[in-house]
This record gives C-alpha cells, sequence and structure tokens, in this order.
C-alpha cells in the first residue's frame, strides 16, 4: 500500500493553496460518506479504505458526525446520519413533485384557458417550478426558475398558510410590505387568516399590475405545506365572483396532487396565535377597520 494522505501536509499558505485545500477536503469529506454508505465501518478501516492517516480520518468523520450526516457507535463505528435521510426527502419530493403535478397542471390549464404556475418555497423566495401559458392574449412575466416575494404573490402566500402570524409579519416587513396595491399590515393580516381557513390564497395585484391570481397549497404525506399550485390572469378576467369558482378547482387539484404524493387529509396542528408584536396596535386599528375586513377576502 502506498504512502498515507494527510490533507495537512501542504505547508503552502498562498490563497490558491488554501483553495485546494479546501476542495479537497470537501471531497474527502464526500469520499467518507460514500464508504460509510456502504454499510458501518471503525476508524482504522474508514482510514485505511481512503489511504488517509487516522487523524485525518477522525477529523472528517467527527466533523460529519457533529453536522449529522453520519453516526458513530462505540465498537460498531459510523454510520450515516439523519441529515442524509432529511436531505434525501427533500430531493425525492423536488424530483417527484413537478412529475407528478404535470397531468394536473395541464387538466387546470385546459379548463380554465389562464397561466398555470407550481411554485415552492426556496431561500425564503417563491422559486417557480413549472409554468402553464395560458391561451388569452395576455402577458404575464413570470419564468420557471425565477424568484418571487412571498407576501405580495398568490403562490407564496400559500406556502406560508400553516405558519404563525410572526412569520407573516416577518415575510411582509421583510419584502417591504403593501405591495403595488398598498395593502396596510393589518388588513393583509386580515386576509392572510381568512386564507389560511378556506386553504387557498389569492394576489389581488400586489405582485404585478393589473395580474391576479388564485393559489393553494400542495401537501406531503405528513401534510405539511411543500408547495403551491395557482391559476394567473389578468384582472379583467378575474372578478371576485371567478375567483371563488377559482378557488374550489384550484383547491382540489392541489388536494390531488397532494394525495398523489401519499397526503391523506391530515395537517400539522395548527400554530397560529396572535403576534405579540401586534396585540396593542391592532386592537386599535381593527375597530376603525371592520368594516372594511368583513369584506376584504375578496375585494
Amino acid at each position: 500500500m502506498g504512502k498515507k494522505r494527510s490533507i495537512n501536509g501542504d505547508d503552502e499558505t498562498s490563497g490558491e493553496a488554501r483553495v485546494r485545500l479546501g476542495s479537497q477536503t470537501l471531497f474527502r469529506g464526500l469520499d467518507v460518506v460514500e464508504v460509510v454508505a456502504q454499510g458501518p465501518v471503525t476508524l482504522s478501516e474508514l482510514a485505511e479504505r481512503l489511504e488517509l492517516t487516522r487523524s485525518t480520518a477522525h477529523r472528517l468523520a467527527a466533523a460529519l458526525v457533529d453536522r449529522r450526516y453520519l453516526t458513530f457507535v462505540p465498537r460498531i463505528g459510523y454510520g450515516l446520519g439523519p441529515k442524509l435521510l432529511e436531505l434525501g426527502y427533500k430531493v425525492r419530493d423536488e424530483l417527484d413533485l413537478p412529475r407528478i403535478a404535470s397531468p394536473h397542471l395541464e387538466r387546470l390549464a385546459v379548463a380554465t384557458e389562464d397561466t398555470i404556475h407550481l411554485g415552492v418555497l426556496d431561500r425564503g423566495r417563491v422559486l417557480y417550478l413549472d409554468k402553464i401559458p395560458g391561451r388569452r392574449r395576455i402577458s404575464i412575466r413570470s419564468r420557471i426558475g425565477e424568484l418571487e416575494p412571498i407576501s405580495l404573490s398568490g403562490l407564496g402566500k400559500a406556502l406560508i398558510l400553516d405558519h404563525d402570524e410572526d412569520d407573516w409579519v416577518k415575510f411582509f416587513h421583510e419584502e417591504g410590505g403593501a405591495g403595488r396595491a398598498g395593502v396596510p399590515l393589518v388588513e393583509w393580516l386580515a386576509r392572510m387568516r381568512n386564507f389560511a381557513q378556506d386553504g387557498c390564497a389569492f394576489d389581488l395585484e400586489e405582485n404585478e399590475d393589473q395580474i391576479r391570481c388564485v393559489a393553494a397549497p400542495v401537501r406531503d404525506v405528513e401534510g405539511r405545506i411543500i408547495a403551491a399550485i395557482s391559476v394567473s390572469s389578468a384582472a379583467q378576467y378575474m372578478s371576485d365572483e371567478r375567483m371563488k369558482m377559482l378557488s374550489k378547482i384550484v383547491t382540489e387539484t392541489a388536494d390531488r396532487i397532494s394525495m398523489n404524493l401519499g397526503w391523506t387529509g391530515g395537517r400539522p396542528a395548527s400554530k397560529k396565535r396572535k403576534s405579540k408584536r401586534l396585540v396593542a396596535s391592532s386592537r386599535t386599528k381593527v375597530a376603525r377597520q371592520r368594516g372594511r375586513v368583513a369584506s376584504v377576502k375578496y375585494r
């Protein structure tokens, strides 16, 4: 067997050398995961298979244990960790979702003649995974792979229906709030409560001028929201009455996609509670806006 290698053996201190060393460390860490994936291994076996010193193998494995990519059991050795299982489920959901949703989205597009979107949460934004252009002579600027705000878009609101109100307020403020329609926070929260109760959400020209949409969440086997779908069109085709009608169609379509993903109708326990930051201000504002809030749902 050749000389065992240590990733700390290079005395170079240049920036280029540090980059090479970092890449080498990353690849060695991935090698460790791949070896452990073949079955539990002791530290000695791991070092031998990868031709590393025991100290280097231990340092790499310990870092992976700390990040939950590996587990360690005395007298047995290293095994795969729960973080890999979490990532595996995420990959499965992301890879399967567009394929499973596609026929349902196609039927929804035919039934409505409007633009259909499929999106997920990604880094605090809405990521478009799929889009079917509508048949009407209008242009909706969304693109697959594009990121959109959560608090202003129908998809975004549908994706956070299960979040608590503190999260809602955070999204609202982080994205500048109000949107094109100039909706104040108290009114926006009132809408979100109605959306959460009904299981669907609207974009009332908040994200794009003269464009409205109806969106509904897609749930996984455990009832968690993992995606959302929407029907979007020009405001002239999206009267209040039609949006009410579309709510049922879009929600039913989202539910069928969810069932194909293993959902059986359950939902996680509700976490919604009044935001502590809003209690004092809301009490004074709600009284003044009560007349408007009663009809705000389908404005």
